[in-house]
């Protein structure tokens, strides 16, 4: 079984660190990342299966960071957290290609619930690709 490539990004640094910890000790392979600009740095330089993306953050929010981020690597599964006061950017988000939201703060099973279906989503689209290059 595949190792989960997992992008945390939010400008909380604690709230990366502690999460990613968390994610680390259950057998992801996880970065963080504390703005929108360095998550596509990141994202531009290495793949990753899931992002869990900040939506309110200082500079580039979570929504435009979403948009070039799927211009790097489109089949990348992208979680927004949201705050409830930015519920409308979430449901934004969803349509600009986000799989999921999570509003904060989040139960480490529902994030760890949300990533597994996430990167199952995107081994299935990897999967359906691999079979449409052969025929």
């Amino acid at each position: 079984m595949r190792i989960v490539r997992l992008l945390l990004v939010d400008d909380e640094t604690r709230f990366v660190e502690t999460l990613s910890k968390r994610l680390a000790a259950r057998g992801f392979y996880v970065e963080g990342a504390y703005s929108g600009q360095q998550a596509l740095e990141l994202v531009a330089s290495r793949p990753f299966d899931v992002v869990l993306l900040d939506v309110r953050m200082p500079g580039m929010d979570g929504l435009e960071t979403l948009q070039a981020m799927r211009k790097l690597q489109p089949l990348v599964k992208v979680i927004l957290l949201s705050g409830a006061a930015s519920i409308n950017a979430a449901v934004e988000g969803m349509r600009l290609g986000a799989v999921d939201y999570l509003l904060k703060p989040a139960d480490l099973d529902d994030i760890l619930a949300k990533v597994d279906a996430a990167f199952e989503k995107k081994r299935l689209e990897e999967e359906q690709a691999g079979e449409k290059r052969e025929t």
